[in-house]
């Protein structure tokens, strides 16, 4: 095989599998020698070899076979080379060649790639976490506490040229991040599977990490995590306080922005509020764009409900249920999707054992724990507190009898958050608020209401108020 041969061999390669990757794994292999049907290719290091034997071999040796007749076999060595952009067809001073336990590509797939044990440990290190088939965009019911998240995270999916990075995802427990990091995920392995897509847990990140602390590779750690197309770290708020993670998740950060790849990253809370994080950290994670996942809504559940409503039907296609067990649900069950979704499923599965159609009261029945835990604690006097802490006023005036509007306003919006909230009743509410009638408390509701849809301040000031309460 020639050195022009070679070069061919290149650009089909440079076609076949993008810029990027061939930049990356192609462009710094030479041609060392062709000896007996071998190709003898020059790597900068062992795990390049590995890496390209592995991912690439079966491609290179077909572009190779087919411009070089008696080529059937690719052995990758490592080269100790001062020029490594020559490629001379003998094994000149300039460029020795490590004789010792080359790498072998497979002379058909049917072959096995004889490698280190050393490349294993380097495969497993970039290992992406096991993906959930079932987390796509098309079984994400987007309702308006999560469409701006679902919005960019479809962007994302997309492939195309970087918009906002890093594309931070934030909310609580159950609101859909993960289900968007794995739809992401799912998405460009099927659209883009050109580009490396790496997907784990901050908790997996750190692991890894220190496994190479441990095993004296952490440059082989650092080469491999920067030449990803995409990295997606999830959890992130679990390496705050871990310095040395913290560390090494920040040159990797850098490392990826500087050449225009894309980092998506979930926590429990805005980066601004992980006080454990470093502030580099944080103030890296703030320059893209941050999207909060709100808390569901009435609609937001019962869509949710109503399509794994349908999913559950080809399970148990023979059980019934009665009119407003999912508008019962919906309205019970307000913080957390996953304990929504595990409630439907125990439901349908109680039903199915025990014959009988599901109804109001199987389900109060069969989900008695469940509803129990959700039943709303929040109280009148936490809401005041609340409300006067939010308005920066006293408790002494929110409840008292001054009608200035600085005092008025706010006593409003907690008389509306305490109907909302809690099952106090509204002489007991106004009760609660300096010994009001009934008809204080109704009138002080109905102006939120009307504000809400009015007032972009005060429709933001009763959901981020809402949102802490129920915390």
């Amino acid at each position: 095989m020639t050195k022009d041969q070679w070069g061919a061999v290149k650009q089909k390669l440079l076609q076949n599998i993008g810029q990027h990757n061939y930049k990356s794994w192609i462009e710094p292999l030479i041609l060392v020698d062709t000896v007996d049907g071998v190709a003898m290719i020059g790597a900068p290091n062992t795990w390049a070899g590995t890496y390209v034997a592995r991912n690439y071999g079966d491609l290179i040796l077909g572009e190779v076979a087919a411009l070089a007749d008696g080529v059937r076999r690719l052995e990758f060595v490592v080269k100790k080379a001062a020029n490594t952009n020559v490629a001379e067809p003998a094994r000149p001073a300039a460029m020795e060649v490590e004789p010792a336990q080359p790498v072998r590509a497979p002379a058909s797939s049917s072959a096995n790639t004889t490698t280190p044990a050393r490349s294993s440990a380097l495969d497993a290190m970039l290992q992406p976490a096991p993906l959930d088939p079932r987390f796509t965009f098309d079984r994400f019911v987007v309702g308006k506490p999560n469409e701006l998240a679902h919005a960019a995270a479809r962007r994302v999916a997309e492939g195309g040229p970087v918009t906002f990075n890093p594309l931070f995802l934030y909310g609580g427990v159950g609101l859909g991040k993960t289900h968007l990091m794995h739809a992401i995920a799912n998405e460009l392995k099927v659209n883009k599977p050109e580009l490396r897509v790496v997907y784990l847990s901050a908790e997996q990140f750190m692991y890894r990490f220190v496994q190479a602390i441990r095993e004296r590779r952490t440059m082989d750690f650092k080469s491999l995590f920067r030449t990803v197309d995409v990295l997606m770290v999830d959890d992130v708020q679990f390496i705050a306080g871990k310095d040395s993670t913290q560390e090494e998740f920040f040159h990797t950060f850098n490392a990826l922005v500087d050449q225009n790849k894309q980092i998506i990253i979930s926590g429990d809370r805005a980066p601004g509020e992980m006080t454990d994080m470093e502030e580099r950290i944080r103030s890296r994670m703030q320059c893209g764009l941050i999207v909060d996942l709100h808390p569901t809504d009435y609609e937001l559940r019962l869509g949710i409900l109503q399509s794994k409503l349908e999913s559950h039907r080809i399970q148990y296609p023979d059980l019934k249920m009665s009119e407003g067990v999912l508008e019962f649900l919906a309205h019970r069950i307000s913080t957390n999707v996953r304990v929504l979704e595990g409630a439907l499923t125990r439901l349908f599965a109680f039903s199915s054992l025990v014959g009988r159609e599901i109804t109001l009261d199987l389900t109060q029945e069969c989900l008695s724990d469940i509803l129990r835990a959700s039943e709303r604690k929040i109280t009148v006097e936490e809401i005041q507190r609340k409300v006067a802490e939010h308005y920066n006023i006293r408790m002494s005036d929110l409840i008292g009898p001054k009608r200035v509007r600085s005092y008025a306003r706010p006593r409003q919006v907690a008389m509306y958050l305490a109907k909302s909230l809690t099952a106090r009743s509204l002489p007991e509410i106004g009760r609660r608020f300096g010994g009001r009638d009934h008809t204080t408390v109704i009138h002080g509701v109905r102006r939120i209401e009307e504000l809400k849809s009015q007032d972009g301040q005060i429709a933001e000031d009763v959901e981020m108020l809402r949102r802490a309460l129920e915390a």
